[in-house]
């Protein structure tokens, strides 16, 4: 199994920017779908952004579209989430995965996709 490990939250102030990082153990993320979700406090995890590495095919939800933008460096098996114009809402433990595609695409994975086995996350909170 893929070993992920996020990093990068922080306590921000609303308005600021920040960027999470996911290590993905040294292994190609090409021919895999990558993505960020995130768990607020009494919530359901969502999936927030996906990237289809190979394809170049992205999904985002609604609540981060236009603020938020997933990449990764190939070379340095590494997943990025930049998040600009953060407010509270978006206070969350955020993680990451990396499934293979195919078959997973990158709506699948960010509408439907479910497991127990997420890494530990990186807390996010925005707060003035």
């Amino acid at each position: 199994q893929v070993q992920l490990v996020e990093s990068g939250g922080g306590l921000v102030q609303p308005g600021d920017s920040l960027r999470l990082s996911c290590a993905a153990s040294e292994f190609s993320l090409d021919g895999y779908v990558v993505g960020w979700f995130r768990q607020a406090p009494g919530k359901e995890r969502e999936g927030i952004t996906c990237l289809d590495v190979r394809g170049g095919t992205t999904y985002y939800s609604d609540s981060v579209k236009g603020r938020f933008t997933i990449s990764t460096d190939n070379a340095k098996h590494m997943v990025y989430l930049q998040m600009n114009s953060l407010t509270p809402d978006d206070t969350a433990v955020y993680y990451c995965t990396a499934l293979p595609a195919p078959p997973f695409t990158a709506h699948r994975v960010c509408l439907y996709y479910q497991t127990n086995s997420w890494g530990r996350g990186t807390q996010v909170t925005v707060s003035s």
